[in-house]
């Protein structure tokens, strides 16, 4: 099997992932590939190869050997900063992103849209990255090209853009040079072991374990999990680290009945989850809990929620690589417990800066000193207080928004209400269809388009890309999908004062 770079990280991480790749492709979940991080990734990389000045691109080719010849031909030439440059050796091939010129040799630079800081060391760098760039000296030295250093660049976390974008400040480099070097010499076992795995005409037998979540989730997770019953420690929530869970199914330690009757180490949440489950208990109750937290809501009431999206390479002033930037919010508005309600919402325009106008329509919306309702609210109160920094003269007002808001969350996180269809989680998402099942009035996977947070922050990211009858659709369904996630903070309250009536 040739390898690329691309190929010989995946059988790092697994190299059974490569044997799927080739025999049972159908079998790849196809929701684990994240288009938008890929795209982000693209426009990333072809900004930085303008970080040290005049530079020449490798043109793309299906046929890579056209690649590999051009590159032959920039470096004869004594072409000083070579994008894309291709090598090809003994069935191992790789394109490096940046290939410069230094006094005795090359040196190799990876670009990732991921974030690092200016100053970071080799120990920050993510595992991954650091095969990645061993791999790609593998394969040069076996190239006769000399390398000279190694260096990973991301985006700067640091900086915050002022006026025209800074490319010099917008990147941070670390050097990798040491470390890279000092993995030379397990590359050949990797890719004969890698290889012998892939080409093996039987299933490689490789067991679960961190490497189906680490250093990304695998396409074929599904598949090698099929063996697994309901209810396994895998499905422990309440932030049980995997590697507990790996060590725990490494023991025998599998089901929810074999963690109470061997025992596994759980916090009294984690522990209730398995025992509703196996004792089919009802759901859990701290009436005198959910009252004192009923006690802390002042009426007129303020559901509120933002939508954020984010940008690798910051746009506006005042915003660093992936800041969450809110552009839309719903509200709902109750003047009197179990109320009706009334609706407000605001969905900036595609393409501008949507900070200032969100900021001055919440402060037309919600008066000072509200009592304002948000779940996980340490979400919202971080974008206020950001928003706060950036507009002195709503301060005042956005930081009396930020003081008055409390989290309806707090119930379900504290533990006061656990109901076992919570799997584990108190997630908007998980408690929703826990305590109110099939309405459809609150199914996300009803609505149209958008069904999720990541749905809205790529839509938008997108919109401004739009024309037209796309445009007008792709907002009506961003609205519909914020309005629901106040509607079910609606919801959800209504139940909690239903439950403490007969508790």
């Amino acid at each position: 099997m040739n390898l690329s770079k691309t190929r010989y990280c995946k059988g790092i991480q697994c190299p059974k992932i490569l044997w799927m790749d080739k025999n049972m492709p159908d079998m790849f979940d196809q929701s684990v590939m994240d288009e938008t991080r890929l795209s982000v990734g693209n426009e990333v990389g072809d900004l930085a190869m303008g970080f040290f000045g005049d530079f020449t691109e490798v043109p793309y080719s299906k046929d890579f050997a056209e690649m590999t010849e051009t590159t032959k031909r920039l470096l004869s030439v004594g072409t000083p900063v070579i994008a894309e440059a291709t090598f090809a050796c003994e069935g191992s091939a790789c394109m490096v992103d940046i290939l410069r010129a230094s006094e005795s040799g090359y040196e190799i630079i990876e670009v990732k849209s991921s974030t690092g800081s200016v100053g970071d060391g080799v120990e920050q760098v993510k595992p991954i990255y650091l095969h990645d760039m061993a791999y790609q000296v593998y394969v040069l030295t076996h190239c006769g090209i000399d390398i000279t250093g190694v260096y990973i660049m991301q985006l700067n976390r640091d900086y915050v853009r002022h006026g025209e974008l800074n490319i010099q400040e917008l990147f941070a480099m670390t050097d990798c040079t040491g470390r890279v070097m000092d993995m030379q010499s397990d590359i050949p076992a990797n890719i004969s072991a890698i290889r012998s795995a892939a080409e093996q005409t039987d299933e490689p037998i490789i067991e679960i374990g961190n490497a189906c979540n680490s250093p990304y989730e695998c396409g074929y997770k599904k598949w090698c999990y099929r063996h697994l019953p309901k209810n396994t420690v895998f499905d422990i929530g309440w932030s049980m680290w995997g590697s507990k869970k790996d060590d725990a199914y490494n023991a025998g330690i599998v089901t929810f009945e074999d963690i109470l009757e061997k025992g596994v180490g759980l916090s009294w949440k984690q522990r209730r989850q398995v025992e509703t489950v196996v004792n089919d208990l009802p759901p859990q109750i701290d009436g005198g809990a959910i009252r004192a937290f009923l006690s802390t809501v002042r009426y007129p009431l303020y559901h509120l929620d933002f939508e954020t999206y984010q940008q690798a390479i910051p746009q506006w002033d005042d915003v660093s690589p992936y800041a969450q930037i809110p552009f839309q919010y719903s509200l709902h508005i109750q003047n009197e417990p179990c109320g009706e309600t009334k609706h407000v919402e605001f969905l900036a325009d595609e393409g501008k800066d949507p900070r200032r106008p969100l900021a001055e329509r919440l402060c037309a919306d919600i008066p000072m000193n509200a009592c304002v309702l948000a779940y996980n609210m340490s979400f919202e109160k971080g974008r206020i207080k950001v928003l706060a920094g950036l507009f002195p003269d709503l301060a005042s007002h956005l930081m009396n928004l930020h003081e008055n808001m409390i989290d309806l969350a707090n119930p379900f996180q504290s533990g006061a209400y656990y109901n076992r269809e919570m799997g584990g989680s108190y997630s908007i998402k998980s408690v929703l269809p826990a305590l109110i099942p099939n309405d459809p009035e609150l199914d996300y996977n009803a609505l149209n388009l958008i069904q999720n947070g990541s749905d809205a922050m790529d839509a938008f990211a997108s919109l401004h890309k739009r024309t037209g009858d796309e445009i007008t659709e792709i907002r009506k369904a961003l609205l519909a999908y914020c309005r629901l996630d106040t509607l079910a903070m609606v919801r959800i309250l209504e139940k909690l004062y239903e439950i403490t009536e007969g508790n």
